[in-house]
């Protein structure tokens, strides 16, 4: 049985435009396009427009989302692009997150999750991650709140470099980009924004410290 969140979002996917575009996140285009290509996820990613661009790259994405009319125009979006798109249903918050299983993990303005949520979930993306694998991470900082072109209402769910350099501590930042400018994905993100994008890379540790519960190697 769907969720209010998941019939929510089943709702607005169902129009037939791509709300948030068919182009990749333009800060994930710049920081991705550098990478060698490898297996990659791509959590909460709707529409595919990230995925998508990801496999013309060559690399072998996985697309997790909850949303089932999202990933039918994911699929579609796949096809007419002529990529194959592995699409994986499922909630970003409860999804069992493999070992050390991506060299590249997406996270494109999930920022839906209450803080509790939020933990668990980065704490899956880390989980992961391959040794030296990469993270991409963008979201709205709360200077988005006075612009009103998307994004949370709830400062608490908007993102800072301190919030993100304490929950990714332990990983090798690579870049930090904070920035307002326009955005134009689609009706989803359209127009004056302000957000922050991370670019790191999973380092070496010198012994597990414990696998998620729930989750497996």
């Amino acid at each position: 049985m769907a969720t209010s969140d998941e019939e929510r979002w089943n709702n607005r996917f169902s129009a037939e435009h791509y709300i948030f575009g068919q182009a990749p996140n333009e800060f994930l285009q710049r920081k991705a396009g550098g990478l060698p290509p490898g297996k990659a996820l791509c959590i909460a990613d709707g529409e595919g427009r990230n995925g998508v661009w990801l496999a013309e790259q060559g690399w072998d994405v996985l697309s997790l989302d909850f949303s089932e009319m999202g990933q039918r125009k994911a699929a579609a979006l796949a096809a007419q692009r002529g990529v194959t798109l592995s699409l994986e249903h499922g909630d970003v918050h409860g999804w069992v997150y493999p070992w050390h299983r991506f060299d590249l993990v997406v996270d494109i303005f999930t920022q839906f999750s209450d803080e509790t949520e939020r933990a668990r979930k980065w704490q899956g993306l880390r989980h992961s991650l391959k040794i030296g694998g990469h993270l991409i991470l963008v979201g709205y900082t709360p200077r988005q709140l006075a612009n009103g072109t998307g994004g949370p209402k709830d400062a608490k769910r908007l993102y800072t470099a301190e919030l993100l350099r304490q929950a990714f501590a332990g990983m090798e930042i690579l870049h930090f980009e904070e920035t307002e400018t326009v955005l134009d994905e689609g009706p989803g993100h359209r127009g004056m924004s302000a957000f922050i994008g991370m670019l790191a890379r999973s380092k070496a540790l010198g012994r597990r410290t414990g696998a998620i519960k729930g989750q497996s190697e």
